[in-house]
């Protein structure tokens, strides 16, 4: 932002930018305006790891998975090893999720990283189920989907609008 464009302590968009250590700044939505670059890339990541770290856990433990086919015809250790192995990055990918879950709400106000997140996440776990386990998801589950994020979208948007109104009351 230029000089002419900050107001008592913001932005004039409504954006209030605190500059942290890292180098890269803080965040906090005072509008309903998008998730910026940094919290929207991280929000959108932590939905991939969590759809990672699922079918991690379902290749891991899910009876006719994926490992069933490459497994045709090797010793038992090595489906044991692949097994843990896909365990383990379960692990890794959850760790992965809530990290960079973490650092988008650093950046972003909690309900546009947890809107972008849970988008990110349920197209990420559809592609990834038809991709790796051939499902293939109804109408019907889409329409769920989008009825959801709309639903959550509009709590956060009502919200949003509270608090930019409770604010507006204090400053007269």
């Amino acid at each position: 932002t230029t000089g002419s464009d900050v107001v008592a302590g913001g932005c004039r968009d409504g954006w209030n930018l605190n500059f942290e250590s890292e180098g890269m700044p803080a965040v906090s939505a005072g509008g309903s305006g998008p998730v910026s670059g940094p919290a929207s890339a991280m929000a959108l990541a932590a939905g991939l790891f969590g759809a990672l770290a699922s079918t991690a856990a379902k290749l891991s433990l899910g009876g006719d998975s994926v490992l069933e086919l490459v497994n045709r015809g090797m010793g038992e250790w090595l489906h044991i090893l692949l097994r843990v192995g896909c365990g383990g990055m379960a692990f890794l990918f959850n760790a992965l999720m809530w990290t960079f879950f973490a650092k988008a709400l650093r950046y972003s106000s909690s309900a546009q990283a947890s809107v972008t997140t849970i988008a990110s996440n349920f197209l990420s776990t559809a592609f990834l189920g038809k991709l790796l386990f051939g499902e293939v998801h109804a109408m019907l589950w889409w329409i769920g989907v989008t009825i959801t994020l709309c639903g959550l979208l509009l709590l956060h948007t009502v919200k949003e609008t509270k608090d930019q109104n409770d604010a507006y009351k204090k400053e007269e």
